[in-house]
């Protein structure tokens, strides 16, 4: 009858269980939720002369049908030049083969792993593929796999607002020329396609624009809590949606779509990039596997038909950066959807928008993320003492309710029927400490998602020793062998846990007492590897908790004397 109890040991074994499947899956194990992933099947084989690297264009896209790489492309054994581009905000590699995007980095956001070293979004080398790659198709034309010149210029922001980064490729009598325009202040970054054709027949070429990334975990990726890492395609008909790495591996991942209003990303946590095309025009989105363990997601743009000597041009938009929720919201429409909130977004979002102005007054997060708790808690304090209230009368009924199972023990009927007479003599509602805490859930759940997700935490400071809100508590050091921190709020986790169980009703059965009294074990294991912000939020959640429990509970026994 004790459904409270009940409700936290499902709970608890689902909290378990999760946590397994986590850590089973993080160490190269299969899902207990999921399938065995299949064997991943090389993408279809590429025609001869043609680069399964290139995108192919739907037969419902104009101009660019049955394209393939032209001959004379650059072999795969060429090399290119790397013309670094820094800006205030950005440090880039551009290598001439291909004229493609082969590395970013982000100046202001330090490597969690070698503090000394920038954050590297982009970049290839070391096991690592991510880069953003264009090109022409639809004919014989330049592509990613061309060979271009680089156009003379400056190399660095210096004194001016922007800087460009020209660069040309001919074939065939087609030139393009791509413009890398880079801006002050800005993780976004124009790219303008200009196509010129020198040939003596008209041509009917498509831009193409593509994000290409393998599969692999983020270095640092933690067992007990995961985000997402893949491409998300944003239309206004299908709206946000991601795309995993193992769904376009066993081809489940959605056909192309053709709209004329959307954008294309590459998630992972705290960090995105992404294409926005050129406005009011027709274009499709993609999905796609290039070859093992390598991934796709892109644009093709048509550009309609070019009659010899014409020119035409098209400019989008691209984005590598920080996940920062105002930065996102002025790129694109919903663009802030790539910050992963889980399924709670329609809360998450106000719950981020009120931490951002209790910032702007106290500009410390682990001091914004107290005060946030503390208004938290304020607003759900007539639940929560509901909840405690009927805790406290049960607590002072437990040896009633002992004596009444002992009293029927092998007797279920009967000792269900004195257990109701004496809720109803007692005026005790069974769910009276259940119901309160429900309605809580999706809001700390949402909270808890807000704290995961957002950059902005990322290296920032608290108080003392915690230096990082986005890295566990380290006070203590790091158990060799485990690779577990072990740092003090994760211990006050634990104490405090402890004394909300003491403060709660003793359960009669022996076997559950011992469940209860193992939890804050468990659960201060799982915060030892929790983001220090997280296990701040819920040791002030439950500080508060312990002191309004108390409370009422005193209150409650003073009024039964």
């Amino acid at each position: 009858m004790d459904i409270k109890r009940t409700v936290l040991l499902v709970v608890f074994s689902l909290s378990l269980l999760i946590l397994w499947d986590n850590w089973n899956r993080f160490n190269g194990g299969p899902s207990m939720f999921a399938p065995d992933q299949a064997v991943q099947q090389a993408g279809p084989a590429a025609t001869k002369g043609s680069d399964a690297s290139v995108p192919q264009a739907t037969s419902s896209t104009p101009a660019a049908t049955g394209a393939q790489v032209p001959a004379g492309a650059a072999p795969a054994a060429a090399q290119g030049e790397l013309v670094s581009i820094s800006t205030d905000l950005l440090k880039v590699e551009v290598n001439t083969l291909g004229g493609e995007l082969s590395r970013v980095e982000l100046l202001k956001h330090k490597d969690a792993h070698k503090s000394d070293a920038p954050v590297t979004l982009l970049e290839t080398g070391s096991g690592r593929t991510y880069v953003g790659q264009s090109g022409l198709i639809g004919g014989s034309f330049p592509n990613h796999r061309s060979v271009f010149t680089v156009r003379p210029g400056a190399r660095t922001l210096e004194n001016a607002d922007t800087l460009e980064l020209i660069l040309d490729a001919e074939q065939d009598g087609i030139k393009l020329t791509k413009t890398y325009i880079f801006k002050r202040g800005e993780y976004e970054i124009d790219l303008k396609h200009e196509v010129t054709n020198s040939s003596a027949a008209a041509i009917t070429p498509s831009v193409y624009v593509q994000l290409v990334r393998d599969g692999s975990k983020l270095e640092g990726d933690s067992a007990f809590y995961s985000t997402f890492t893949g491409p998300a395609v944003y239309t206004e008909a299908d709206k946000f949606h991601k795309v995993s790495f193992d769904d376009i591996a066993k081809g489940k991942n959605p056909p192309p779509a053709h709209t004329n209003n959307g954008w294309i990303a590459m998630v992972q946590h705290y960090f995105v990039s992404a294409f926005l095309p050129p406005a009011n025009t027709s274009y499709e989105l993609f999905t796609r596997k290039i070859d093992t363990d390598l991934y796709a997601v892109g644009a093709i743009m048509p550009m309609g038909s070019l009659a010899a000597g014409a020119k035409a041009e098209q400019t989008g938009k691209l984005f590598t950066g920080p996940q920062e929720s105002l930065v996102l919201e002025k790129f694109a429409p919903n663009f802030d959807l790539v910050k992963d909130y889980g399924w709670l977004t329609i809360i998450a979002k106000p719950i981020f928008w009120l931490m951002e102005q209790i910032h702007k007054v106290l500009n410390n997060w682990g001091w914004t993320i107290i005060v946030l708790t503390i208004m938290i808690k304020l607003a759900f304090f007539p639940l929560s003492a509901a909840s405690y209230r009927s805790m406290a009368k049960m607590k002072l009924v437990t040896p009633k309710m002992t004596a009444i199972r002992e009293r029927y023990k092998g007797d279920t009927q009967q000792m269900n029927a004195a257990m109701m007479e004496l809720y109803k003599t007692e005026k005790i509602n069974p769910l009276g400490g259940c119901l309160p805490i429900v309605v809580q859930i999706p809001v700390f759940i949402a909270l808890y998602w807000v704290l995961l997700a957002s950059v902005e935490m990322r290296h920032a400071p608290w108080l003392g020793w915690i230096h990082d809100l986005a890295a566990p508590d380290t006070l203590f050091g790091v158990v060799p062998g485990l690779n577990m921190p072990v740092g003090l709020l994760p211990i006050l986790m634990a104490a405090s846990m402890f004394v909300q169980t003491k403060l709660n009703p003793a359960p009669p059965d022996p076997i559950q007492a011992k469940v209860m009294m193992f939890m804050p074990i468990a659960f201060s294991f799982m915060f030892f590897f929790f983001p220090s912000g997280l296990v701040l939020y819920w040791v002030v959640n439950n500080l508060l908790s312990i002191g309004q429990q108390w409370a009422i509970t005193k209150q409650s026994e003073k009024s039964k004397t």
